[in-house]
C-alpha cells in the first residue's frame, strides 16, 4: 500500500512536469492538433493522463519476474511467464484469454562438435557458457546452445571456411577452386539471417554447417566482453532458429493455416516434406570453440575483409582440421501459449488495433524479448488507469503476448492465420520485440504510418530531455555518434530506409525477424516496429539477463519507461483516432523510388533486352496522385467518416498480391518481403528485384505486371472514396 501511494504521488507529480515539458518543447494540442482529429484536444488530456502512469520501477520488477529463469518457448517455465502476464492483463481491466497451439519445435537431445584430425589438436563443444561472477549462466536449465529446426544427423568431414555464409562468400570460394561439398562448413554470425546460411550451404552441398560469433562482430573487437562490458565473451554463444522463415513462417507443418490443438494431423505437411525445414545439421559454437578449428585450417589465406579478430591469419580450407558433429534433436508437437488481452471499442467495434510483443525466450531474455514485455506491461499499466477513469477507446485493442517467436515467428503467426477474416478490418499492428538494449532509438514501418511514428515520438518526452523526436532527430544527423551494435540485429527498426521522400528522421522498412510479419506481408494490416538500441553482444546467449541489462542495458529502467509511453500512445492514438491517419502519398513517392533504383538494375542485368517499366511507373504516379487527393479529405473530412476509413483501411490490403510471391506464395505483400538471401532485411517490391536477381528475364517481365496491377488497385481503392 505505501509503494501504492508512493506511484500516486509520484504519478501527480510527473503529469505537472509533463505539461511544463511538452508546453517547453511545443507538444502541447494547442499548438500543434494532431492528424486525424476532428479536436485533438480530449485526445492531448487523455495522452497527457497516460504519459504519467508507466513507472521505471515496476519495469524493473515486471523484468526481475519474467527473467528469473531460463523460459524457453513451450516449457513449463513459459507457461509461468505467460501466467504472469494474464495477470497484469487482467489487473488493468482486459478482457484476458490464454490461446494454445501445438506446434512442431525441437529441443536438443544430444549436440557435440569434436575436432578428430589433427591428431595433437583437441576440442569438445559445445563448451558450456560461463563467466566469473555471474551465476546465471550456470543454472541447468539453461539449454545447451543449438539451432532451431536444424535435423538430426552425424557427420565427420573436413572445414571449409566461408566468412558470412552469404552467396557471394560461396562464389568466392568457387573462384578460388573450393569445393565444399561433403564438407562442413564453419561460418561466423552477422550480415545475414542465420536460416540463410543453412539454405546456401545446402544448394552448395555442404555436409554439415557450424555458425560460431566472432569477436570482430559482437566481441572484444566492439569493446570490452561481459562482464567488463556489454559484448559476448570467450563462451557466449547464439542460439537461433534456422527455419526457412523466408518460405513461411509459423509452425512448419501448416502453412497458412492455424496449428489449433484439435486441428487433426492429416491436415498438416509431414515435418519431412516443409519447405521451411532445413535439410542439413546445423550448430552454433563460441568463438572459443571456433578457435581451435579456424586456428588450424589449411589452404589459402583468406580473403583479407574474410579476417575476423582471432590472433592469427584465416584460412579457407579444406582441412586439415576434421570436425564431427552428432546433432540428435527431440522433435515433438508441443504446446505453446499466446496470451491475448482486449478492450472492447466503443463506437467502432469491429475495427481492432492490434499491439504486441513476444514472451518467450532462448534462455533468460532480459533484452530480447522481456525488455519489451516489461514495457508493454506498463504501457498496460497505463490503458488501465485510463480505463478506471471511465475512458473507452473508439476501436477495439487488441494485445498480444506471443509465444515461440524463436523458433519461427509461430505463436503470431498462428494467431493472425486463425482471424483472417476479423483482422481485414484492422486500424494497424504496433511491434515492440526488443524494446530496449541501449539509449538510441530507431523505428521501421509501412511508409504510410512514418509520419505517425514521428508524430508520437514529438509526444513523448526523452531520459535525454526533450522529446523522443529531438533526440531521434539528433542522433540521426551526419557525423553525430553512434551507438554501437552487432551486425545481426533482432527487427529492422535501425536500419536504413531504401528510399526516402521526407527530409525528416529515418524511419526503416519492414523485412522479418520479428512478429509483425504474418499481420504486414500475408495479411496486409498497417505494421510498425520501435525498440531503442545499443552496444549489446550478448544476443541470445545466458548472459542476456537481469544482470546485464542492469549494468549495461538501462540500469534506471528510463528507456523502458520512454518505450511503454511510446507504444502506449501509438495504440490510444490508433484506438481514438477519426480518419485513419495513412499517409499513402509518402508511401507512393518511396515506390516510385523503387520502381525507378530496379529499372536502372535491370538494364545492367539484361543489357540488350528490352525490360518495360512504364506499366509500373504509371501506376505509382496514378497511385500517387490518387493519396494525394486522399490527404486532402484526411485534413478536411466529410462529415460521415466510415467511407473514407474503409478505403484507407483497404488500400494496404489492394498491394496484396493473390497469388502471393513466386516460389513462396503465404508472402503476399507486393511491396515488402523478407529476402530469400538476406533473411532479416526487408528486399522491396521483392517479385521484381528477386527475379532480376535470379536472372529471369521472363519472371521480371511478369512481376512488373504484378506490381503495376497491384499499384492500381491500391489508387482506385482511394478514388473510389470520392
Amino acid at each position: 500500500m505505501a509503494i501504492q501511494s508512493a506511484s500516486i504521488l509520484c504519478c501527480s507529480l510527473l503529469l505537472l512536469s509533463l505539461s511544463q515539458s511538452q508546453a517547453a518543447h511545443g507538444t502541447s494540442k494547442a499548438s500543434n492538433p494532431i492528424f486525424g482529429f476532428r479536436d485533438s484536444s480530449a485526445e492531448t488530456a487523455q495522452e497527457n493522463r497516460f504519459l504519467a502512469v508507466p513507472d521505471p520501477k515496476l519495469a524493473e520488477q515486471h523484468l526481475r519476474i519474467l527473467t528469473q529463469a531460463p523460459h524457453i518457448a513451450g516449457s513449463p517455465e513459459d507457461k509461468v511467464t505467460a501466467d504472469y502476464v494474464a495477470q497484469k492483463f487482467r489487473e488493468a481491466g482486459l478482457d484476458v484469454e490464454t490461446v494454445e497451439y501445438r506446434v512442431w519445435m525441437n529441443y536438443p537431445a544430444e549436440i557435440s562438435v569434436d575436432v578428430t584430425a589433427p591428431a595433437d589438436v583437441h576440442m569438445h563443444g559445445p563448451t558450456r557458457e560461463h563467466v566469473e561472477g555471474d551465476s546465471l549462466a550456470d543454472d541447468p536449465r539453461v539449454v545447451t546452445p543449438y539451432n532451431a529446426m536444424s535435423p538430426s544427423g552425424d557427420v565427420e568431414a573436413e572445414v571449409v571456411y566461408a566468412n558470412y555464409g552469404s552467396p557471394e562468400d560461396f562464389k568466392k570460394l568457387d573462384q578460388m577452386k573450393i569445393d565444399v561439398r561433403g564438407k562442413i562448413v564453419l561460418v561466423r554470425y552477422g550480415q545475414n539471417f542465420r536460416g540463410v546460411k543453412a539454405l546456401v550451404a545446402q544448394e552448395h552441398g555442404a555436409a554439415g554447417l557450424i555458425i560460431y560469433s566472432d569477436p570482430s562482430d559482437d566481441g572484444w573487437r566492439r569493446g570490452d566482453k561481459y562482464p567488463q562490458g556489454p559484448w559476448r565473451p570467450d563462451s557466449g554463444v547464439q542460439r537461433g532458429s534456422i527455419g526457412y522463415m523466408f518460405q513461411f513462417p509459423g509452425d512448419p507443418t501448416t502453412p497458412g493455416i492455424a496449428s489449433v490443438p484439435s486441428l487433426p494431423d492429416t491436415a498438416r505437411i509431414p515435418p519431412e516434406q516443409s519447405a521451411q525445414l532445413p535439410k542439413i545439421p546445423t550448430t552454433p559454437l563460441s568463438y572459443a570453440d571456433a578457435w581451435p578449428i579456424l586456428e588450424h585450417l589449411g589452404g589459402a589465406d583468406s580473403p583479407r575483409d574474410w579476417q575476423g579478430a582471432l590472433p592469427f591469419t584465416y584460412h579457407v580450407g579444406p582441412g586439415p582440421v576434421k570436425v564431427k558433429m552428432h546433432l540428435k534433436q527431440d522433435y515433438q508437437f508441443r504446446t505453446i501459449w499466446d496470451v491475448i488481452g482486449r478492450v472492447r471499442g466503443s463506437e467502432l467495434p469491429d475495427e481492432w488495433v492490434v499491439a504486441g510483443n513476444h514472451r518467450d525466450a532462448w534462455v533468460y531474455g532480459a533484452v530480447d524479448p522481456n525488455s519489451g514485455t516489461a514495457a508493454v506491461l506498463e504501457a498496460v499499466h497505463g490503458l488501465g488507469e485510463l480505463l478506471k477513469s471511465g475512458w473507452k477507446p473508439k476501436r477495439t485493442i487488441v494485445l498480444g503476448s506471443w509465444d515461440a517467436e524463436e523458433e519461427g515467428l509461430i505463436g503470431s503467426t498462428e494467431w493472425g492465420e486463425q482471424h483472417e477474416s476479423a483482422l481485414a478490418s484492422a486500424a494497424a499492428y504496433f511491434n515492440m520485440d526488443v524494446a530496449v538494449s541501449g539509449p538510441k532509438f530507431g523505428a521501421a514501418s509501412v511508409p504510410s504510418l512514418k509520419q505517425f511514428l514521428r508524430d508520437v515520438a514529438k509526444s513523448v518526452p526523452s531520459p535525454k530531455g526533450g522529446t523522443v523526436y529531438d533526440s531521434w532527430q539528433k542522433e540521426s544527423q551526419p557525423g553525430a555518434e553512434s551507438v554501437q551494435s552487432p551486425t545481426e540485429a533482432i527487427g529492422d527498426s535501425k536500419r536504413l530506409p531504401v528510399a526516402q521522400s521526407k527530409a525528416d528522421v529515418p524511419v526503416g522498412d519492414l523485412g522479418s525477424g520479428s512478429d509483425y510479419t504474418v499481420f504486414l506481408q500475408h495479411l496486409g494490416v498497417p505494421s510498425a516496429d520501435v525498440s531503442s538500441t545499443g552496444s549489446y553482444g550478448v544476443y541470445h546467449s545466458a548472459f542476456d539477463n537481469f544482470k546485464w541489462f542492469k549494468t549495461f542495458g538501462d540500469p534506471d529502467f528510463l528507456y523502458e519507461q520512454q518505450m511503454a509511453r511510446v507504444f502506449g500512445i501509438s495504440i490510444i492514438r490508433m484506438a481514438d483516432v477519426d480518419v485513419l491517419p495513412y499517409d499513402y502519398e509518402e508511401y507512393a513517392r518511396e515506390i516510385a523510388v523503387y520502381v525507378d533504383s530496379a529499372k536502372k538494375k535491370a538494364q545492367a542485368e539484361f543489357p540488350g533486352e528490352t525490360v518495360n517499366f512504364s506499366d509500373a511507373s504509371q501506376a505509382a504516379h496514378h497511385f500517387e496522385q490518387a493519396a494525394a487527393k486522399t490527404i486532402g479529405r484526411q485534413e478536411n473530412p466529410p462529415r460521415d467518416l466510415a467511407k473514407l476509413n474503409r478505403a484507407l483501411r483497404d488500400t494496404e490490403r489492394a498491394l496484396l498480391v493473390p497469388e502471393g510471391l513466386p516460389n513462396r506464395p503465404w508472402f503476399r505483400h507486393a511491396i515488402y518481403a523478407p529476402g530469400q538471401y538476406t533473411g532479416y532485411a526487408a528486399v522491396v517490391i521483392p517479385g521484381i528485384n528477386e527475379a532480376i536477381d535470379q536472372h529471369d528475364l521472363t519472371r521480371t517481365r511478369q512481376q512488373i505486371g504484378a506490381l503495376a496491377a497491384a499499384l492500381n488497385r491500391a489508387a482506385k481503392v482511394l478514388e473510389n472514396d470520392r
